[in-house]
């Protein structure tokens, strides 16, 4: 029996019995190692390479910058600003979700933290101006999902530090076509919203906008300092990371005066347990990827995604496909960890720049935070709004369809994510 035959074999039988992917990662490595009578020296060294580097030190800053924006009232701040400029048009509270995620998931990096934060402030006023429960909680977890594609973004940091490509590039490459899947959500939310007669209510009063934004400002602040930072060459995303940790505490603390102690502790523990996952997945993952490379797994995918056509648009189409239905039984991270040794041969050898390949990937990945039956953004809305799975799942498929379609759109027009990054100098 062949590694690979081992490897897989493992890898499906734990799933299915209901194993935690992290655990049918490395369960499916080390029976491999076993069969072969290798030192498991070797399996934990390569292992402990992927989480020993100092890109990674920005994954617990930023999750912890996250936490803490919740709880200093910079988040609270930002969906008001977005509630105030939609205004009283149709699915105006919607257009604020999306918005208000885009702000949120330009500090925080996180799909689920997005739609927790976003969530619990939005959910239940869309509720309140007649949206259903079920509407509310799929589109606030369909636009969550912006957050791992807006910069910063963790996922992007894991595929850079995977693919040994420009982190900063990834997170100027992922503007564009984050603000793209905005608006696909923003047009689709605009249909169902007028079909429907939702709407925000009543107008704010003239100077609302101004009011909201002076509120506001140190939390509009926020992606400046560090998304600006980074761009303009002053630290670097790892450093950013850190900033964005001590802005927040200065601000929570002196500014706004609303980070107490207890909020601290919380978002200790959320960084501690979320850090940990994080960290975990990607030790595994890469012992997985590891034995997938040695027995020349990528090269015969590549031989065989070449042997179906050569037309590159046909094999994004699969490409696709394939990282979707992935996303929707694999955890974000691990699906990056294991998918990117082996497609990304695949796509440069017809040409794909790895950070178009690496901003597709990552776009794919932010549709399997809201699609079941893993995808947690859709299990943490249908918590806040109070509805089943099967009943938010109804509800997000034209979100999921528009994003579907975006994502064609910057596969077959490489520009739309190389082109800032370029301009700048990158």
């Amino acid at each position: 029996m062949t590694a690979p035959v081992i490897l897989f074999g493992m890898f499906v039988l734990l799933l299915i019995v209901g194993s935690p992917i992290v655990v049918a990662l490395g369960a499916s490595a080390m029976t491999v190692y076993l069969a072969a009578g290798e030192d498991f020296v070797s399996l934990v060294q390569t292992a402990w390479n992927a989480v020993d580097s100092f890109p990674i030190m920005a994954l617990p800053a930023f999750i912890l910058s996250g936490a803490l924006m919740q709880s200093a009232g910079i988040s609270r701040r930002l969906v008001h600003i977005a509630e105030v400029m939609a205004g009283p048009m149709a699915g105006g509270l919607g257009f604020s979700a999306i918005l208000a995620s885009m702000f949120f998931g330009a500090i925080s990096g996180s799909g689920p933290a997005t739609t927790a934060a976003v969530g619990m402030l939005m959910i239940p006023a869309m509720v309140d101006r007649g949206y259903s429960r079920s509407y509310a909680g799929a589109l606030t977890a369909s636009s969550g999902g912006l957050g791992i594609v807006i910069p910063p973004s963790i996922p992007m940091v894991i595929y850079g530090v995977t693919a040994s490509e420009s982190i900063t590039k990834l997170f100027l490459a992922g503007i564009l076509p984050g603000i793209l899947l905005a608006g696909g959500l923003m047009i689709a939310n605009y249909t169902i919203s007028k079909k429907r007669g939702y709407t925000a209510g009543s107008s704010h009063p003239p100077g609302a906008l101004r009011k909201a934004c002076k509120d506001g400002v140190w939390a509009i602040l926020a992606p400046v300092v560090i998304l600006g930072g980074i761009y303009s060459g002053l630290f670097t995303p790892t450093e950013a990371a850190v900033v964005s940790v001590f802005y927040t505490l200065f601000i929570g603390i002196f500014v706004h005066k609303e980070l107490s102690l207890d909020g601290f502790k919380e978002s200790l523990n959320s960084t501690t347990w979320l850090t940990g996952r994080v960290l975990i997945i990607m030790f595994t993952a890469t012992a997985f990827g590891r034995i997938l490379v040695e027995n020349n797994i990528p090269v015969a995918i590549a031989q065989s995604l070449l042997g179906l056509t050569d037309s590159l648009p046909l094999i994004w189409i699969v490409v696709i496909l394939f990282l979707i239905m992935i996303g929707m039984f694999m955890e974000t991270l691990a699906t990056i960890m294991i998918v990117t040794p082996v497609l990304l041969p695949v796509m440069v050898t017809l040409g794909v720049d790895p950070i178009h390949f690496g901003i597709v990937l990552v776009c794919c990945c932010e549709i399997g935070f809201s699609t079941p039956p893993l995808g947690e953004n859709m299990f943490i809305g249908s918590s806040i709004a109070k509805v089943s799975i099967e009943e938010i799942s109804v509800q997000a498929i034209p979100f999921i369809l528009i994003q579907v379609l975006a994502i064609m759109l910057l596969a077959f027009f490489p520009d739309l994510v190389l082109w800032l990054p370029e301009f700048l100098g990158y």
